[in-house]
């Protein structure tokens, strides 16, 4: 189920689902910790002795947000209770503090009785054992806790401060819950509750047209820091809080620019992929892939991780929209992951240690193995020299030369296949196979031209040259081993079987790294080849469209006609097309083609703005998670390589035009 709505101030991550259930808090890191387990908060309306839940049938619901904001735009109508609602939520940039502003409008003639229920299923520290809610009298406030993690929850209406009524509980499965109590708009006023417990606030207006009231959840370490956010809201008030968010997030995405050639809508829609990734990066530089519980129902984990590679390319989207100080926090980050023999681990938790994995240290002939994606260090280190090419911060790179890049460099070249002198064997970007992959090996080589690079800015002659010599064998290497000669194409990749290299000849959306890091320009013959055949075999050839990951994808696998569905349409694989579309662009008419890439993102992402991992083939419902940071940055950079490739082309046109005229 999508996450339509996160926000955030990168260290409160909050998110709803598409019937405007919270479903997500994570503090203090963004991804760590969850704090409701993904169990959805309620938010309900009594009115004339009924109560209903927003995510009930009988509500008509507009999920988004605010132009340029991270502020929502929440509508809301029930007509069978004569009920309207207009709702804005926000995460103060500077506190750690969720608001909400609920608007009420009566659409009957007589003026009536509403009361507001907020049912609150915390999971304090990522468990529901041992955690206590209160009722605190003198701040007309709930307080949920246990250890380090403190919440307060309070309300106010244009007139009255502090919840009108509340109740604390305890609540060992989604059926039970003190949102039972508020069935005939009572509730029973319990103060305190402890084990695995939920808590519901209320909050009574008198509606003859329209009211408003307010209602928020301050995150802290102690009870201290939550009664200082309580006051600082009553001293701010709450409409102040929603107005200098609107105006801090409208001048972060300013650094937006006149994008010549791309209506207003893609424009638009670019913006609030900058807004949406940016929710789900933390301030101490981790990127976090997606945060969406609902996938630990298919994969018994989470998405809730940096993978250095997602990572790097989020940060290199970051770097070329103009947003380098955010880059530069991962690259800081990253940077102290690195091991000592200079490679990542599969991923990261937020505050640095190392994540879950499903890679074995043993290999099958039961000798250690690398438990490793190779591509992860090598386009970190590509990423880096890109963000340096753009910046020109000798001062911030010298403080990674020798922790990081040494390190990454001197793996990348000493990593390598004995017989064929490629990249040694290691996970795909899939994380799904070991072997000597096409994408490792274009990032590698792209890692090694970094490294070089940047050993030539230190005067470091002499591991220049041997990072220069490596990346020319690989290259070598790549069109004697992972190119068959009889299909005119590049390979998928090599996997060692029977002591022997054998060669993958299935087709993936991955071999897109021949162009996309450098090692090959689009227009190399071999290039096109393969990108042809990865357009002709890889397309869903649905209403849906888009290109697959690869041949016979079984990963949410919707369709049995693999023929007609070779696997469910991916943003990334859709998008990557375009930028091979892009890179080979002789006129601006030749844009028009990845424009319409980019128009198709757009038009399948949910109302809201939130992009997922993946599509059903036919419905064009997300798939997986959502959103996925990874599909956001991808759509920010061919929006960018788009840009850059228009100006080219119409510069030169008009030089062109400038030289005939007499």
């Amino acid at each position: 189920m999508p996450r339509d709505l996160p926000i955030g101030n990168g260290n409160l991550l909050v998110a709803f689902d598409h019937t405007y259930r919270l479903r997500e808090i994570y503090y203090p890191y963004v991804g760590q910790v969850n704090q409701t387990l993904g169990h959805p908060f309620r938010f309900g309306v009594w009115v004339d002795g009924v109560i209903s839940w927003i995510e009930e049938d009988s509500w008509e619901r507009s999920l988004g947000y605010e132009a340029d904001t991270l502020v929502t735009d929440v509508r809301c109508v029930n007509r069978e209770l004569g009920i309207a609602l207009t709702c804005s939520d926000c995460v103060d940039f500077d506190f750690n503090l969720y608001l909400r502003k609920v608007e009420v409008e009566n659409l009957r003639d007589s003026e009536r009785d509403v009361r507001l229920f907020f049912h609150h299923n915390f999971h304090v520290g990522g468990s529901s054992d041992g955690d206590t809610a209160f009722y605190h009298p003198s701040e007309r406030a709930l307080l949920h806790y246990k250890g380090q993690y403190w919440f307060l929850i309070n309300a106010m209406t244009e007139k009255v401060w502090g919840l009108s009524s509340y109740a604390t509980g305890h609540a060992r499965s989604l059926n039970e819950g003190t949102w039972h109590d508020a069935w005939d708009g009572e509730l029973g006023r319990n103060t305190i509750a402890q084990g695995a417990v939920d808590s519901t606030g209320a909050i009574h207006l008198r509606v003859k047209t329209t009211a408003t009231a307010y209602y928020w959840i301050g995150a802290g370490q102690d009870m201290t820091s939550v009664l200082e956010l309580n006051q600082a809201i009553r001293d701010m008030e709450p409409e102040s809080i929603l107005r200098r968010v609107r105006a801090y997030w409208r001048q972060w995405v300013s650094h937006d620019h006149p994008h010549p050639g791309l209506p207003e809508d893609l424009r638009s829609f670019y913006r609030r992929s900058l807004l949406i990734l940016r929710t789900q990066i933390d301030n101490r530089g981790a990127i976090l892939a997606a945060n969406d519980s609902d996938t630990l129902n298919y994969n018994r984990d989470s998405y809730s991780y940096l993978w250095p590679r997602d990572g790097a390319l989020v940060a290199h989207a970051l770097d070329i929209a103009g947003y380098h100080v955010v880059s530069e926090r991962f690259f800081s980050f990253a940077s102290k992951l690195i091991s000592p023999q200079g490679y990542f681990m599969h991923k990261y938790n937020p505050d640095g240690s190392v994540g879950s994995s499903w890679h074995p240290w043993c290999g099958q002939d039961g000798l250690l193995q690398l438990p490793i994606q190779e591509d992860e260090t090598a386009l970190t280190l590509f990423a880096l020299w890109e963000h340096y090419a753009a910046c020109r911060d000798i001062d911030f790179v010298r403080t990674l030369y020798a922790p990081f890049i040494e390190r990454a460099g001197d793996f990348l070249w000493g990593f390598r296949e004995p017989r064929t002198r490629l990249p040694d064997a290691s996970w795909d970007l899939w994380e799904e196979r070991r072997g000597i992959h096409l994408f490792t090996v274009a990032a590698t080589w792209a890692g090694l031209i970094a490294a070089a690079n940047f050993a030539d800015i230190f005067g470091d002659a002499s591991r220049a040259a041997r990072y220069r010599k490596a990346a020319q064998e690989i290259k070598t290497a790549t069109e004697d081993h992972l190119f068959d000669s009889e299909k005119g194409r590049f390979l998928r990749a090599l996997y060692y079987r029977n002591r022997k290299w054998e060669k993958d000849p299935v087709l993936d959306s991955s071999q897109c790294g021949l162009f996309m890091f450098g090692m090959y320009p689009a227009d190399d013959p071999r290039v096109v080849k393969t990108m042809e055949a990865i357009q002709q075999s890889l397309r869903c050839q649905t209403d849906v469209g888009g290109i697959a990951r690869y041949e016979r994808d079984p990963y949410y696998q919707v369709a049995d006609d693999t023929n007609r569905v070779p696997g469910n349409p991916w943003f990334l694989s859709t998008m990557w097309v375009a930028q091979w579309q892009i890179a080979r662009a002789q006129t601006a008419d030749d844009l028009t083609a990845p424009m319409e890439v980019l128009r198709w993102v757009k038009d399948h992402a949910w109302p809201s703005g939130v992009l997922a991992e993946q599509l059903n083939p036919y419905s064009g419902a997300p798939l997986s998670v959502s959103p996925l940071t990874w599909s956001h940055a991808t759509f920010v950079t061919t929006v960018c390589l788009w840009e850059a490739r228009y100006r080219l082309l119409t510069d030169r046109r008009k030089a062109s035009r400038q030289t005939v005229s007499p």
